[in-house]
Parts: C-alpha cells; sequence; structure tokens
C-alpha cells in the first residue's frame, strides 16, 4: 500500500530521525496546525491567489486552511476515500467532507488497531465465545455469541466513536503517534445487547473497580504470550445503559475490520476502550493493568505543561470523557463559491460525556462568532447535527471557523488546546478554505 506523505512510522528503527523526516523540522516552514514562520500578507495572498477580507483578525503567522488540504488517498476492502497514516499496524482516517452523513456509513468509519487483525479462520461466528472473569466476578461464565444474542435483550444505539488521538495532527512540538488530523471520529449505528446486562448474568462483586477487555488481536511482534492493546472503563461507566458489546452496525453484521464477531463499545471515552474482537471481560477490583493502561499511553499530564515537556509517568492521569468538539462536513475545504448566493454550511458536534449546548461559526478568524442552527441527539452519545447559512460581505479568501460549547459552557480554543507529549484531546476549532468570487 501506498503510503501518504509525511508519515510518521511508529515502527521506525530511529524515532528521532522519523520524526525528523515526517515533519521535516530542518526544512518545512510549517507547522503542523498551520503557522507560518518567516513569511507576510503579501507573499501570503499571492500564493492564495486571493485577498483577505479579514485579514487584520487573522492570527498572527496562521497558514490557511486551504494549504492544509490532501489529497492522498488508498485502497482497502470495504472502505471509500480513507487516507491511510499507517499499514502495520493498519490506521487510516476520514477527510472531514467524507463524514457529511447523519449516520456514518461503515464505509466512511475511520480504521485504528493496535495490533494484527484475527485471521479469517479465527473470526468464525458459530464459534466464537466469550467469557466473563476476573477477581470481582461472582461467577466465570462463557457463553456463544448464539447465547448471548437469545439470552440478553437487544439495542440499537447511534453512538460516537473517537480516537483518542484524533487531531494529533496539529500538536507542535510533534507528538509521537498516528498523526491523525480530524477524521478519526464516527458515529454509525449500533446494535447488540448492554454490558451492564452481561455483567451482571455472571455477577459483580461488591469490590468491582474496573471492567476490562481482551480481544484475539495479535501483538506486532508475534510473540503470542502479549497482548497488543487491553483496556477498560471504571465500573460505573461499564454500567451505563449505553455501554453495549456489539455485533451490529447500521443494520448488518459487524465488520471484520471493526472487530466483528464482538466488540465492546463504551462511547463518550477514547475508541480505545472500545475493545475489538471481544472475547474475554473482566471484573476487577482494582484499576485495569493491562497493555497500554499503563505509562503513557492514553494519557494526559495531570497538570499543564509546557510545550516539549518531558512528563514522568506518575505525573500522567488516564484520559475519561472527550472533551467538546465539532466538524465542517459541508462544504469541502477549498471550494469556489459565488458572492450573490447563500452558502449553506453543516456537519456535527458532541462531548464526550456531555450533549452540546451550542456551536458556532467565524468568517473572520475568530474575531466574531455567530450561532448555529443546532438539532438535539438522536440518543445519549449520539453527536449533534448543526447547520446554517451563511452570506460573504465581499470576495476574497475566507476561512470559515467552527466551535461547539457544551452544557457546562467549555468551548474548542480557536487555535490549539493544552500540549501534552502524547499529543491527545485536540479540539481545537475545525476550520476550512473559502474563495468568494463574482
Amino acid at each position: 500500500m501506498k503510503k501518504t506523505r509525511g508519515i510518521h512510522n511508529l515502527y521506525a528503527k530511529d524515532e528521532i530521525q522519523a520524526d525528523e523526516i515526517a515533519w521535516g523540522r530542518k526544512t518545512d516552514p510549517l507547522s503542523r496546525r498551520g503557522f507560518l514562520r518567516n513569511s507576510g500578507l503579501i507573499a501570503m495572498t499571492s500564493a492564495l491567489g486571493a485577498s483577505i477580507p479579514f485579514a487584520k483578525y487573522m492570527p498572527a503567522g496562521l497558514i490557511p486552511a486551504a494549504f492544509s488540504q490532501s489529497n492522498d488517498l488508498f485502497n482497502l476492502l470495504g472502505k471509500d476515500g480513507l487516507t491511510l497514516l499507517n499499514d502495520r499496524p493498519i490506521n487510516a482516517e476520514t477527510p472531514a467532507h467524507l463524514l457529511d452523513d447523519k449516520v456514518t456509513p461503515a464505509s466512511r468509519l475511520f480504521v485504528r488497531n493496535n495490533g494484527i487483525q484475527p485471521g479469517i479462520e479465527e473470526l468464525d461466528p458459530n464459534n466464537w465465545t466469550l467469557t466473563i472473569a476476573g477477581e470481582a466476578c461472582a461467577k466465570k461464565r462463557t457463553l456463544s455469541l448464539k447465547e448471548l444474542k437469545r439470552m440478553f435483550d437487544h439495542h440499537t444505539l447511534q453512538l460516537q466513536l473517537e480516537c483518542g488521538g484524533n487531531g494529533r495532527s496539529e500538536f507542535f512540538p510533534p507528538a509521537k503517534g498516528n498523526q491523525w488530523s480530524t477524521g478519526a471520529i464516527g458515529c454509525p449505528e449500533w446494535t447488540g445487547v448492554k454490558l451492564k446486562d452481561v455483567l451482571e448474568y455472571a455477577g459483580v462483586k461488591k469490590d468491582a473497580v474496573y471492567v476490562a477487555y481482551e480481544g484475539k488481536d495479535r501483538h506486532l511482534s508475534g510473540d503470542p504470550k502479549k497482548k497488543p492493546i487491553s483496556r477498560g472503563v471504571p465500573i460505573w461507566k461499564a454500567m451505563e445503559d449505553e455501554s453495549l458489546i456489539v455485533w451490529g452496525m447500521n443494520g448488518k453484521p459487524l465488520p471484520l475490520i471493526h472487530g466483528a464477531p464482538l466488540r465492546m463499545l463504551c462511547s463518550g471515552w477514547p475508541a480505545s476502550v472500545s475493545g475489538k474482537w471481544l472475547s474475554k471481560i473482566l471484573i476487577r477490583d482494582k484499576e485495569h493493568d493491562g497493555a497500554k493502561m499503563k505509562g503513557q499511553s492514553y494519557r494526559v499530564p495531570c497538570n499543564p505543561v509546557a510545550p516539549g515537556t518531558e512528563v514522568v509517568d506518575e505525573e500522567m492521569c488516564i484520559i475519561e470523557s472527550m472533551p467538546v468538539k465539532s466538524l465542517i462536513t459541508y462544504p469541502k475545504s477549498g471550494i469556489n463559491h459565488r458572492l450573490q448566493n447563500k452558502l449553506n454550511i453543516r456537519g456535527h458536534a458532541w462531548a464526550g460525556d456531555l450533549s452540546v449546548k451550542n456551536v458556532f461559526y467565524s468568517i473572520d478568524f475568530g474575531a466574531n462568532w455567530k450561532i448555529t442552527k443546532l438539532k438535539k441527539p438522536k440518543n445519549r452519545f449520539a453527536w449533534q447535527h448543526w447547520e446554517q447559512d451563511l452570506q460573504f460581505p465581499k470576495t476574497g479568501y475566507y476561512e470559515l471557523w467552527i466551535k461547539a460549547e457544551d452544557d457546562y459552557g467549555r468551548s474548542q480554543p480557536s487555535v490549539l488546546p493544552q500540549w501534552n507529549p502524547r499529543g491527545y484531546l485536540n479540539n481545537a476549532c475545525h476550520r476550512i478554505a473559502v474563495y468568494v468570487t463574482v
């Protein structure tokens, strides 16, 4: 497979050298969020081929969104238009304009793997079993997929799924990991049973603290004793009505690449807690200590740090609810639009464990914000759709910025949130380029 240009390969022998190549620290004048280092307005407008009506509001050094577009695509069975970030393991994201559907199609849902997907011969649903065990499990149970479907009530919910590193590519200094831009997010409909129903069937002891998963994916090293990932959530999160064990997506069987025949789904938190190829659930009497639960994986500094700071493991805290965020799915960045016409803009917004209260847009680099029309979610943890018609005042180059506000009044930062070593939780405003012509 062809990799996109400028990819950071986590498995390069020399990670420092890989960083230099990937982000061009020695030669590239751009930072990942899009800031010019040694260029003026004249050069910028010349490169854009248009004037910038609200240039006086443009943050110093901001690189126009028009320069950050990429048309590098790749082919993956069952996927349409995704951008490849890594092929060992496979990780691919969806360009924002391809996420315009209210319910994300399977063909447009991002792919995030930590290990190697099980072989097809291992994924026979007729022979698949799920074991519930652990120190705080009253009685170890093993269920076949058929028994799981027969014994428990079925539920279908639309639930957001977002990688904790979504937006990592915008942090500077660069953070290690797949350099996601905005496309590690999706909100399909999922069908399965409540996780709490299965836990209660096995029995949850009073000392239960955490619920974790193990899957059938293999470690990149090939060592069968190593797990590529085994994470989980506190017992209260596992017992929520929206935490599911699923076998279906959008009315069809769960695709193999997304964890078939079973996966755990705990929406609103990093997608890494929603284990694929689910074969075992552990009810723990302590915080889970599986693969990628310790060290700095899926953790951020407990207290704010300066960009580039090295943070010891003991001062890193586990990521729980994801921050408020929004996405422009129409129009596509870089379009030409006629001045006399109104432009319809739309997209989605979500806020982890919370709901979105308002979504705002700006066409003058965040100097002024106007509210959009926001719809309620289909159910808890479903993203919310926003839409608005707008009129531009004159011709030239514009950037459409969008920001959401959650139930507590917390909104997205205009540029970047607090830097962290692993590049997690970037919820900076999404922005696109629009050329307004006569």
